[in-house]
Parts: structure tokens; sequence; C-alpha cells
């Protein structure tokens, strides 16, 4: 599966961390930035490649970063078809994707350490979309 995977300036370690991760477990990265030389960078720049990215299936599932997650989600979530799920914890992440269907997980690098944003990746890559009652609600979003 392709992961598309994007941070601002303040994801950017976690970005590497996490791409690493990835790619050893056998996943296509997707790295659409920030790039190194980039001192400072708006989050929704990078939200918008992740998305793009995502809705038009070019990548399965998508990974943003930045210091909170929360503007990386809210920029996603204006794209039609993402489901951006800010998540802290792996039942979070698990919930966001069997519930929700979420279809990219932000995370806030000022806020997690990284043994727990690896986690919450694993979570959220790992997890189903249980469907059922559940689409019933996703399809009112449309």
């Amino acid at each position: 599966m392709k992961i598309a995977l994007a941070s601002d300036h303040a994801g950017r370690e976690y970005r590497r961390l996490i791409g690493d991760d990835l790619a050893r477990k056998g996943f296509t990265v997707i790295d659409l930035g920030v790039p190194d030389e980039v001192e400072k960078a708006d989050y929704p720049d990078y939200a918008r490649k992740a998305a793009e990215a995502v809705g038009s299936g070019a990548c399965g599932l998508g990974i943003l970063i930045c210091g909170t997650g929360t503007g990386m989600a809210m920029a996603a979530n204006k794209f039609k078809g993402i489901r951006a799920a800010n998540c802290t914890g792996e039942l979070m992440a698990r919930l966001a994707r069997s519930h929700n269907n979420a279809n990219i997980l932000a995370l806030g690098a000022r806020l997690l350490g990284p043994e727990l944003a690896q986690a919450i990746v694993e979570a959220f890559l790992t997890t189903e979309f249980d469907g059922g009652r559940h689409q019933t609600r996703l399809d009112k979003f449309e």
C-alpha cells in the first residue's frame, strides 16, 4: 500500500522516523515534504498535497504531522472524500478507522512521544473499517 506522508516544520523529525519505520515494514512511502531547507512551512500546503494524493486514489492512506495535529486535520478535511482524524492514542486511531473509516491520520509532534506516535500509526494502519451501521452514518457526510 502507498502511504502519503507530509509534515510542516514542526513535524519534520517525526515524518522521517515514521517514514523510515513504514518503509522497513514494506509500505511504499510517498514523502510529500516539508523539504529540509525550509525553515518554517505553512501546514495547509502540505495537508493539501496528502489530501490530494489520498483523494485521487494515488495513495491508500495518509499521515500528516504538525505541532498538534489539529491544523493538519482541519486543512485535510476540506477536501472531498477525506476523513482525517487527529489521534492522540492507539484506541482513538483504531476507532477512527473502524467506525469512521478515516483515511488520513494526523499527529501532533509537540504532544506525543516518538514511541507513542509510532504505536498510533501502527494501530491506524492495522485496523479495518467495520462498515454496517458506520457506513450508513458516513453516507450522511455526502
